[in-house]
């Protein structure tokens, strides 16, 4: 049971996230495939921007995403830092591609889900999602979530809501991702390698 995670991240936050949903997968069973969307930024502004370099070092050994790794997965999770309540154009430009995929209705009744995350408490994390379960429903997806029956959901004092997981980075986007934000990666992993296997039977 492959669920791909395919994420951007530019300072390291949703890159972590991804690593705590590929942990949920593989409690369920499953085998988490992790990839990076390519960088779109300019040269020029990452050298001027030590945080955003550390981010890129930190990712250096993630393969990138290619299209071929969407046929292979029988779930997908998305990730992205939220863009003034939308998502990524890093993660944009990799959706972009996908008319080929699309045509031969490879993602049509597999589940797949979004995590973000954000600088500030109300920083678009739900706006982010539901604007991206608009793909969801195009590609012909199973939209999966996380329900109330996972505690940390009522804990939370950062991110997170029963649309996906969720991190608050704060202004520096140096807040760590804490216990509840861990929890709720971790559920939303397991709930997607389930409801992959419940589907593929």
């Amino acid at each position: 049971m492959k669920i791909l995670i395919v994420y951007y991240s530019t300072f390291g936050n949703t890159y972590k996230m991804a690593k705590y949903v590929a942990e949920g997968v593989i409690e369920a069973g499953g085998e988490p495939i992790i990839r990076r969307c390519p960088e779109l930024l300019p040269e020029q502004l990452i050298a001027s921007r030590p945080d955003i370099q550390a981010g890129i070092d930190m990712q250096k050994d993630i393969p990138l995403v290619t299209l071929e790794d969407f046929k292979n997965a029988d779930g997908y999770a998305f990730g992205t830092p939220t863009r003034f309540g939308n998502v990524s154009a890093q993660l944009k430009n990799v959706v972009d591609q996908f008319g080929p995929l699309w045509m031969q209705r490879i993602f049509e009744g597999k589940p797949a889900g979004v995590f973000v995350s954000t600088g500030t408490l109300h920083g678009g994390q739900e706006s982010t999602i539901l604007t991206f379960m608009t793909v969801l429903l195009h590609l012909g997806c199973i939209i999966v979530g996380i329900p109330y029956s996972v505690p940390d959901l009522y804990l939370t004092k950062g991110g997170g809501s029963p649309y996906g997981p969720g991190h608050v980075a704060e202004a520096e986007n140096k807040r760590e991702i804490d216990e509840n934000e861990i929890n709720l990666c971790k559920a939303f992993g397991k709930r997607l390698a389930e409801v992959a296997l419940r589907l593929k039977r």
